[in-house]
Protein backbone atom coordinates (compact mmCIF):
# COMPACT_ATOMS: atom_id res chain seq x y z
CA UNK A 1 0.00 0.00 0.00
CA UNK A 2 2.86 2.40 0.86
CA UNK A 3 4.28 2.05 -2.64
CA UNK A 4 1.18 3.72 -4.09
CA UNK A 5 2.11 6.90 -2.20
CA UNK A 6 5.46 7.34 -3.90
CA UNK A 7 5.52 10.36 -6.23
CA UNK A 8 8.77 11.19 -7.99
CA UNK A 9 10.79 9.63 -5.19
CA UNK A 10 8.87 11.35 -2.36
CA UNK A 11 6.21 10.02 -0.07
CA UNK A 12 2.83 11.74 -0.04
CA UNK A 13 3.70 13.20 3.36
CA UNK A 14 6.99 14.63 2.08
CA UNK A 15 5.39 16.03 -1.08
CA UNK A 16 2.89 18.00 0.96
CA UNK A 17 5.71 20.09 2.39
CA UNK A 18 5.87 22.02 -0.88
CA UNK A 19 3.25 24.06 -2.67
CA UNK A 20 3.26 26.99 -5.10
CA UNK A 21 3.95 30.46 -3.78
CA UNK A 22 1.27 33.09 -4.38
CA UNK A 23 1.47 35.06 -7.63
CA UNK A 24 0.17 38.22 -5.94
CA UNK A 25 0.67 39.81 -2.51
CA UNK A 26 -3.01 40.74 -2.43
CA UNK A 27 -2.70 44.52 -2.54
CA UNK A 28 -5.96 45.71 -4.17
CA UNK A 29 -4.29 48.92 -5.37
CA UNK A 30 -1.88 46.91 -7.51
CA UNK A 31 -3.42 43.59 -8.57
CA UNK A 32 -0.83 41.06 -9.69
CA UNK A 33 2.11 42.86 -8.12
CA UNK A 34 4.46 41.07 -5.79
CA UNK A 35 4.60 37.39 -4.96
CA UNK A 36 4.36 35.13 -1.94
CA UNK A 37 6.35 32.30 -0.42
CA UNK A 38 9.73 34.00 -0.14
CA UNK A 39 11.57 37.15 0.90
CA UNK A 40 14.28 38.62 -1.32
CA UNK A 41 17.52 39.50 0.45
CA UNK A 42 19.57 40.86 -2.46
CA UNK A 43 19.49 41.60 -6.18
CA UNK A 44 22.69 41.60 -8.25
CA UNK A 45 21.87 43.03 -11.68
CA UNK A 46 24.13 43.11 -14.72
CA UNK A 47 22.48 45.15 -17.46
CA UNK A 48 23.72 46.00 -20.95
CA UNK A 49 21.76 48.53 -22.96
CA UNK A 50 22.27 49.56 -26.58
CA UNK A 51 20.33 52.75 -27.37
CA UNK A 52 20.77 52.24 -31.12
CA UNK A 53 18.58 49.13 -31.10
CA UNK A 54 16.82 49.91 -27.79
CA UNK A 55 17.80 46.42 -26.69
CA UNK A 56 18.54 45.38 -23.13
CA UNK A 57 20.24 42.16 -22.07
CA UNK A 58 20.40 41.24 -18.43
CA UNK A 59 21.63 38.78 -15.87
CA UNK A 60 19.77 38.96 -12.57
CA UNK A 61 20.97 37.04 -9.52
CA UNK A 62 18.27 37.02 -6.84
CA UNK A 63 19.14 35.78 -3.36
CA UNK A 64 16.03 34.95 -1.37
CA UNK A 65 14.75 32.98 1.62
CA UNK A 66 11.72 30.69 1.42
CA UNK A 67 9.00 31.56 3.94
CA UNK A 68 7.15 28.31 3.20
CA UNK A 69 7.90 25.05 1.45
CA UNK A 70 7.94 26.01 -2.24
CA UNK A 71 7.27 23.72 -5.17
CA UNK A 72 7.37 26.76 -7.45
CA UNK A 73 7.41 30.54 -7.17
CA UNK A 74 6.98 33.65 -9.30
CA UNK A 75 8.95 36.76 -10.11
CA UNK A 76 7.40 39.81 -11.77
CA UNK A 77 8.81 40.49 -15.25
CA UNK A 78 7.00 42.38 -17.98
CA UNK A 79 7.55 41.80 -21.67
CA UNK A 80 11.14 40.57 -21.79
CA UNK A 81 12.27 37.14 -23.01
CA UNK A 82 13.82 34.71 -20.54
CA UNK A 83 16.54 32.48 -21.93
CA UNK A 84 17.50 30.45 -18.87
CA UNK A 85 16.75 30.12 -15.16
CA UNK A 86 18.94 28.44 -12.57
CA UNK A 87 17.97 27.81 -8.96
CA UNK A 88 20.95 26.98 -6.75
CA UNK A 89 22.98 26.39 -9.94
CA UNK A 90 20.54 23.75 -11.24
CA UNK A 91 18.43 24.34 -14.35
CA UNK A 92 14.85 25.21 -13.42
CA UNK A 93 11.74 25.05 -15.56
CA UNK A 94 10.20 28.41 -16.37
CA UNK A 95 7.22 29.79 -18.21
CA UNK A 96 5.47 33.11 -18.68
CA UNK A 97 1.96 33.89 -17.41
CA UNK A 98 1.32 37.49 -18.40
CA UNK A 99 3.77 39.60 -16.42
CA UNK A 100 4.66 36.67 -14.18
CA UNK A 101 7.77 34.54 -14.58
CA UNK A 102 6.77 31.17 -13.11
CA UNK A 103 9.75 29.14 -11.91
CA UNK A 104 9.74 25.47 -10.94
CA UNK A 105 13.05 24.43 -9.35
CA UNK A 106 14.43 20.92 -9.80
CA UNK A 107 13.71 20.24 -6.13
CA UNK A 108 11.32 21.72 -3.58
CA UNK A 109 12.63 24.56 -1.42
CA UNK A 110 12.00 23.95 2.31
CA UNK A 111 10.76 26.77 4.52
CA UNK A 112 13.70 28.79 5.81
CA UNK A 113 16.02 27.78 3.00
CA UNK A 114 18.15 30.50 1.42
CA UNK A 115 18.32 30.04 -2.33
CA UNK A 116 19.79 31.78 -5.37
CA UNK A 117 17.95 32.36 -8.64
CA UNK A 118 19.85 33.32 -11.80
CA UNK A 119 17.81 34.67 -14.71
CA UNK A 120 19.25 35.41 -18.15
CA UNK A 121 16.91 37.58 -20.19
CA UNK A 122 16.66 40.32 -22.80
CA UNK A 123 14.58 42.22 -25.31
CA UNK A 124 13.27 45.70 -25.99
CA UNK A 125 11.78 46.98 -22.70
CA UNK A 126 8.42 48.71 -22.72
CA UNK A 127 6.70 50.96 -20.16
CA UNK A 128 4.00 49.61 -17.89
CA UNK A 129 0.67 51.26 -18.69
CA UNK A 130 -2.24 51.93 -16.34
CA UNK A 131 -5.42 53.73 -17.36
CA UNK A 132 -5.67 55.31 -13.91
CA UNK A 133 -2.00 55.96 -13.18
CA UNK A 134 -0.36 56.44 -16.60
CA UNK A 135 2.94 55.02 -17.80
CA UNK A 136 5.80 53.94 -15.59
CA UNK A 137 8.89 51.83 -15.98
CA UNK A 138 11.47 51.65 -18.72
CA UNK A 139 11.24 54.27 -21.45
CA UNK A 140 13.72 54.74 -24.27
CA UNK A 141 14.96 58.29 -24.86
CA UNK A 142 16.74 59.96 -27.77
CA UNK A 143 20.15 59.33 -26.18
CA UNK A 144 19.48 56.47 -23.76
CA UNK A 145 16.71 55.43 -21.41
CA UNK A 146 14.96 56.17 -18.12
CA UNK A 147 13.52 53.50 -15.80
CA UNK A 148 11.27 55.27 -13.34
CA UNK A 149 7.78 55.10 -11.92
CA UNK A 150 5.40 54.69 -9.01
CA UNK A 151 3.78 52.42 -7.89
CA UNK A 152 5.60 50.00 -10.21
CA UNK A 153 8.46 50.19 -12.69
CA UNK A 154 11.11 47.64 -11.75
CA UNK A 155 9.49 44.66 -13.48
CA UNK A 156 9.89 46.43 -16.83
CA UNK A 157 13.68 45.94 -16.69
CA UNK A 158 14.52 43.10 -14.29
CA UNK A 159 12.81 40.11 -12.60
CA UNK A 160 11.65 41.21 -9.17
CA UNK A 161 9.24 40.77 -6.31
CA UNK A 162 7.61 44.07 -7.25
CA UNK A 163 5.93 45.35 -4.09
CA UNK A 164 7.33 47.64 -1.36
CA UNK A 165 6.51 45.09 1.34
CA UNK A 166 9.56 43.08 0.18
CA UNK A 167 12.65 45.29 0.39
CA UNK A 168 16.15 44.13 -0.52
CA UNK A 169 19.69 45.37 -1.07
CA UNK A 170 21.08 45.89 -4.57
CA UNK A 171 24.23 45.79 -6.66
CA UNK A 172 23.59 47.28 -10.10
CA UNK A 173 26.07 47.09 -12.97
CA UNK A 174 25.15 48.90 -16.19
CA UNK A 175 27.09 48.70 -19.44
CA UNK A 176 26.47 51.35 -22.10
CA UNK A 177 28.31 52.72 -25.16
CA UNK A 178 31.31 54.90 -24.34
CA UNK A 179 30.40 58.53 -23.79
CA UNK A 180 27.05 57.85 -22.11
CA UNK A 181 26.36 58.09 -18.40
CA UNK A 182 24.55 55.28 -16.55
CA UNK A 183 23.16 56.38 -13.18
CA UNK A 184 21.44 54.30 -10.53
CA UNK A 185 20.95 54.04 -6.76
CA UNK A 186 23.42 54.01 -3.93
CA UNK A 187 27.17 54.34 -3.63
CA UNK A 188 29.19 54.67 -6.86
CA UNK A 189 31.57 51.73 -7.23
CA UNK A 190 33.55 52.95 -10.20
CA UNK A 191 33.64 52.51 -13.95
CA UNK A 192 35.59 50.44 -16.46
CA UNK A 193 35.85 50.65 -20.23
CA UNK A 194 36.38 47.88 -22.76
CA UNK A 195 35.84 47.60 -26.53
CA UNK A 196 33.78 50.75 -26.85
CA UNK A 197 31.56 50.09 -23.83
CA UNK A 198 31.66 51.55 -20.31
CA UNK A 199 30.38 49.73 -17.24
CA UNK A 200 29.05 51.81 -14.36
CA UNK A 201 28.66 50.16 -10.93
CA UNK A 202 26.35 51.15 -8.07
CA UNK A 203 25.59 49.54 -4.71
CA UNK A 204 22.68 50.16 -2.33
CA UNK A 205 23.41 48.48 0.99
CA UNK A 206 20.18 49.51 2.73
CA UNK A 207 16.96 47.64 1.96
CA UNK A 208 15.12 49.31 -0.92
CA UNK A 209 11.57 48.95 -2.22
CA UNK A 210 11.56 47.88 -5.87
CA UNK A 211 9.75 50.97 -7.20
CA UNK A 212 12.56 53.09 -5.75
CA UNK A 213 15.13 51.60 -8.11
CA UNK A 214 16.09 53.70 -11.10
CA UNK A 215 18.22 53.51 -14.20
CA UNK A 216 19.03 56.72 -16.09
CA UNK A 217 21.16 56.48 -19.24
CA UNK A 218 22.16 59.34 -21.50
CA UNK A 219 24.19 62.52 -21.81
CA UNK A 220 24.50 64.12 -18.37
CA UNK A 221 26.77 66.55 -16.59
CA UNK A 222 27.78 64.61 -13.49
CA UNK A 223 29.07 66.21 -10.31
CA UNK A 224 30.65 63.97 -7.66
CA UNK A 225 31.62 65.26 -4.23
CA UNK A 226 31.47 64.24 -0.58
CA UNK A 227 28.95 65.43 1.99
CA UNK A 228 29.05 64.45 5.66
CA UNK A 229 31.59 61.80 4.71
CA UNK A 230 29.34 60.21 2.11
CA UNK A 231 29.38 60.43 -1.69
CA UNK A 232 27.05 63.01 -3.21
CA UNK A 233 26.38 62.43 -6.91
CA UNK A 234 24.19 64.82 -8.90
CA UNK A 235 23.56 64.85 -12.63
CA UNK A 236 21.87 67.30 -14.97
CA UNK A 237 20.80 66.42 -18.53
CA UNK A 238 22.73 68.28 -21.20
CA UNK A 239 19.42 69.64 -22.56
CA UNK A 240 19.14 71.76 -19.40
CA UNK A 241 21.31 74.88 -18.91
CA UNK A 242 24.72 74.13 -17.43
CA UNK A 243 24.33 76.76 -14.71
CA UNK A 244 20.55 76.94 -14.73
CA UNK A 245 17.93 76.43 -12.01
CA UNK A 246 18.16 72.63 -12.04
CA UNK A 247 21.88 72.62 -11.33
CA UNK A 248 21.45 75.35 -8.69
CA UNK A 249 18.65 73.45 -6.93
CA UNK A 250 20.54 70.15 -6.88
CA UNK A 251 23.62 71.95 -5.56
CA UNK A 252 21.69 72.52 -2.31
CA UNK A 253 20.99 68.81 -1.81
CA UNK A 254 23.42 68.42 1.08
CA UNK A 255 22.21 71.59 2.81
CA UNK A 256 18.56 70.54 2.57
CA UNK A 257 19.34 67.00 3.74
CA UNK A 258 21.10 68.42 6.80
CA UNK A 259 18.12 70.65 7.59
CA UNK A 260 15.80 67.64 7.46
CA UNK A 261 18.20 65.51 9.51
CA UNK A 262 18.02 68.08 12.31
CA UNK A 263 14.27 67.41 12.49
CA UNK A 264 13.94 63.76 11.46
CA UNK A 265 17.16 62.21 12.74
CA UNK A 266 20.29 61.01 10.91
CA UNK A 267 20.16 60.70 7.14
CA UNK A 268 19.38 56.99 6.64
CA UNK A 269 21.60 56.05 3.66
CA UNK A 270 25.24 55.89 2.56
CA UNK A 271 24.95 58.27 -0.42
CA UNK A 272 23.22 61.47 -1.45
CA UNK A 273 22.30 62.84 -4.84
CA UNK A 274 19.78 63.78 -7.47
CA UNK A 275 19.18 63.58 -11.23
CA UNK A 276 17.53 66.30 -13.32
CA UNK A 277 16.34 64.77 -16.58
CA UNK A 278 15.40 66.53 -19.79
CA UNK A 279 12.67 64.20 -21.06
CA UNK A 280 9.39 66.14 -21.18
CA UNK A 281 7.34 62.95 -20.85
CA UNK A 282 8.32 62.78 -17.18
CA UNK A 283 6.11 65.34 -15.44
CA UNK A 284 6.85 64.35 -11.88
CA UNK A 285 9.70 63.89 -9.45
CA UNK A 286 10.29 60.59 -7.67
CA UNK A 287 12.13 59.74 -4.47
CA UNK A 288 14.30 57.00 -5.99
CA UNK A 289 16.47 55.91 -3.09
CA UNK A 290 19.57 58.04 -2.44
CA UNK A 291 19.21 59.76 -5.82
CA UNK A 292 15.80 61.35 -6.55
CA UNK A 293 14.88 61.99 -10.17
CA UNK A 294 13.31 65.32 -11.19
CA UNK A 295 11.36 65.97 -14.37
CA UNK A 296 12.29 69.13 -16.34
CA UNK A 297 9.04 70.93 -15.53
CA UNK A 298 10.24 71.69 -11.99
CA UNK A 299 13.03 73.91 -13.25
CA UNK A 300 11.39 76.28 -15.73
CA UNK A 301 11.59 79.41 -13.61
CA UNK A 302 14.58 81.64 -13.11
CA UNK A 303 14.96 80.75 -9.42
CA UNK A 304 16.07 77.29 -8.25
CA UNK A 305 13.11 75.18 -7.12
CA UNK A 306 14.39 73.83 -3.82
CA UNK A 307 10.90 72.98 -2.56
CA UNK A 308 10.70 69.89 -4.75
CA UNK A 309 14.19 68.90 -3.60
CA UNK A 310 13.03 69.15 0.02
CA UNK A 311 10.00 67.00 -0.79
CA UNK A 312 11.98 64.22 -2.45
CA UNK A 313 14.74 64.29 0.16
CA UNK A 314 12.15 64.04 2.94
CA UNK A 315 11.03 60.82 1.28
CA UNK A 316 14.44 59.33 2.01
CA UNK A 317 13.11 59.06 5.56
CA UNK A 318 9.37 58.82 4.91
CA UNK A 319 8.83 56.27 2.14
CA UNK A 320 12.33 54.99 1.48
CA UNK A 321 13.82 54.16 4.87
CA UNK A 322 10.35 53.52 6.33
CA UNK A 323 8.28 52.17 3.45
CA UNK A 324 4.66 51.29 2.86
CA UNK A 325 3.37 47.87 3.76
CA UNK A 326 0.41 48.56 1.43
CA UNK A 327 -0.41 51.30 -1.04
CA UNK A 328 -3.63 52.41 0.66
CA UNK A 329 -1.42 54.06 3.33
CA UNK A 330 0.50 56.22 0.85
CA UNK A 331 -0.28 59.35 2.89
CA UNK A 332 2.48 58.16 5.25
CA UNK A 333 4.88 58.97 2.43
CA UNK A 334 3.30 62.00 0.84
CA UNK A 335 1.78 63.76 3.84
CA UNK A 336 5.11 63.92 5.64
CA UNK A 337 7.05 64.89 2.49
CA UNK A 338 4.57 67.70 1.84
CA UNK A 339 4.94 68.83 5.44
CA UNK A 340 8.71 68.86 4.93
CA UNK A 341 8.13 71.30 2.07
CA UNK A 342 6.35 73.60 4.53
CA UNK A 343 9.19 73.30 7.04
CA UNK A 344 11.86 74.02 4.43
CA UNK A 345 9.98 76.93 2.86
CA UNK A 346 9.64 78.61 6.25
CA UNK A 347 13.34 78.03 6.96
CA UNK A 348 14.33 79.36 3.54
CA UNK A 349 12.53 82.67 3.99
CA UNK A 350 9.13 81.84 2.48
CA UNK A 351 5.70 81.54 4.03
CA UNK A 352 5.44 80.11 7.50
CA UNK A 353 4.16 76.64 8.34
CA UNK A 354 1.22 78.29 10.10
CA UNK A 355 0.33 80.19 6.91
CA UNK A 356 0.59 77.05 4.77
CA UNK A 357 -1.62 75.18 7.22
CA UNK A 358 -4.28 77.89 7.28
CA UNK A 359 -4.39 78.19 3.49
CA UNK A 360 -4.66 74.44 2.93
CA UNK A 361 -7.24 74.01 5.70
CA UNK A 362 -9.49 76.58 4.02
CA UNK A 363 -9.07 75.03 0.56
CA UNK A 364 -9.43 71.33 1.44
CA UNK A 365 -12.25 69.12 0.19
CA UNK A 366 -12.93 67.15 3.37
CA UNK A 367 -15.06 64.56 1.60
CA UNK A 368 -11.92 62.99 0.14
CA UNK A 369 -9.92 60.82 2.57
CA UNK A 370 -6.16 60.61 2.95
CA UNK A 371 -6.18 56.96 4.05
CA UNK A 372 -7.42 54.42 1.52
CA UNK A 373 -8.27 57.09 -1.08
CA UNK A 374 -8.82 54.51 -3.84
CA UNK A 375 -6.41 53.49 -6.57
CA UNK A 376 -7.40 56.33 -8.92
CA UNK A 377 -6.86 58.95 -6.19
CA UNK A 378 -3.68 57.60 -4.62
CA UNK A 379 -1.75 60.61 -5.95
CA UNK A 380 -4.52 63.12 -5.26
CA UNK A 381 -4.49 66.25 -3.11
CA UNK A 382 -6.10 64.48 -0.16
CA UNK A 383 -3.07 62.22 0.14
CA UNK A 384 -0.54 65.05 -0.07
CA UNK A 385 -2.19 68.17 1.32
CA UNK A 386 -4.73 66.72 3.73
CA UNK A 387 -2.02 64.36 4.86
CA UNK A 388 0.23 67.33 5.66
CA UNK A 389 -2.62 69.01 7.51
CA UNK A 390 -2.93 65.92 9.71
CA UNK A 391 0.79 66.04 10.45
CA UNK A 392 0.57 69.66 11.60
CA UNK A 393 -2.58 68.93 13.58
CA UNK A 394 -0.61 66.28 15.44
CA UNK A 395 2.15 68.82 16.10
CA UNK A 396 -0.33 71.35 17.49
CA UNK A 397 -1.98 68.70 19.64
CA UNK A 398 1.18 67.31 21.30
CA UNK A 399 3.56 70.29 21.15
CA UNK A 400 6.85 70.74 19.33
CA UNK A 401 9.09 68.83 21.72
CA UNK A 402 6.94 65.70 21.70
CA UNK A 403 6.19 66.01 17.99
CA UNK A 404 9.78 66.02 16.78
CA UNK A 405 10.82 63.43 19.36
CA UNK A 406 7.97 61.28 18.07
CA UNK A 407 9.11 61.62 14.44
CA UNK A 408 12.74 60.85 15.22
CA UNK A 409 11.78 57.85 17.33
CA UNK A 410 9.38 56.49 14.72
CA UNK A 411 11.98 56.72 11.97
CA UNK A 412 14.67 55.13 14.13
CA UNK A 413 12.43 52.26 15.27
CA UNK A 414 11.11 51.48 11.78
CA UNK A 415 14.31 52.14 9.82
CA UNK A 416 14.79 49.79 6.84
CA UNK A 417 11.31 48.36 7.36
CA UNK A 418 7.67 48.90 6.44
CA UNK A 419 4.66 50.28 8.28
CA UNK A 420 0.93 50.99 8.17
CA UNK A 421 -1.20 53.88 9.39
CA UNK A 422 -2.26 51.78 12.38
CA UNK A 423 1.40 51.28 13.28
CA UNK A 424 2.04 55.02 13.22
CA UNK A 425 -1.04 55.90 15.27
CA UNK A 426 -0.13 53.31 17.90
CA UNK A 427 3.43 54.64 18.11
CA UNK A 428 2.24 58.25 18.36
CA UNK A 429 -0.11 57.35 21.18
CA UNK A 430 2.67 55.54 23.02
CA UNK A 431 5.06 58.50 22.80
CA UNK A 432 2.43 61.15 23.51
CA UNK A 433 0.95 59.14 26.36
CA UNK A 434 -2.60 59.90 25.30
CA UNK A 435 -5.28 58.65 22.86
CA UNK A 436 -4.82 60.13 19.39
CA UNK A 437 -7.00 57.98 17.17
CA UNK A 438 -9.92 60.45 17.26
CA UNK A 439 -7.56 63.18 16.03
CA UNK A 440 -6.21 61.04 13.21
CA UNK A 441 -9.67 59.87 12.22
CA UNK A 442 -10.91 63.45 12.00
CA UNK A 443 -7.95 64.79 10.04
CA UNK A 444 -7.36 61.82 7.73
CA UNK A 445 -10.77 60.32 6.98
CA UNK A 446 -13.55 62.44 8.49
CA UNK A 447 -16.02 63.85 5.99
CA UNK A 448 -16.22 67.35 7.50
CA UNK A 449 -13.66 69.96 8.48
CA UNK A 450 -12.21 68.97 11.88
CA UNK A 451 -11.99 71.37 14.78
CA UNK A 452 -8.61 73.08 15.09
CA UNK A 453 -6.50 71.57 17.89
Amino acid sequence: MAAVLLVAGCTEHEDRRFRPGAADVGDPYLPGAGNGGYHVDHYALKIRYDPAGKRLTGQATVTATATMGLSRFDLDLAGLTVDRVLVDAAVAKHRRAGNELVITPAHGLPAGKRFVVEVSYGGVPQPLHSDELGDGGFQATADGAIALGQPESASSWFPVNDHPSDKATYDIEVTVPDGLTALSNGVPKGQSTKDGWTTWRWSEGAPMASYLTTLVIGNYRVSTSTHAGKPLVTAVAVELPANGPAAAALARTGEIADFLADRFGPYPFDAYGGIAIGDERIRYALETQTRPVYGPGFFRGERPNTTVVAHELAHQWFGDSVSLARWSDIWLNEGFATYAEWLWTEHDGGRSVAQAFAERYAATDWTKPSVDPGRAAMFGEAVYQRGALAVHALRRAVGDETFFRLLRGWLAERRDGTATTADFVAYAERVAGRPLRPLFDAWLVGATAPALP
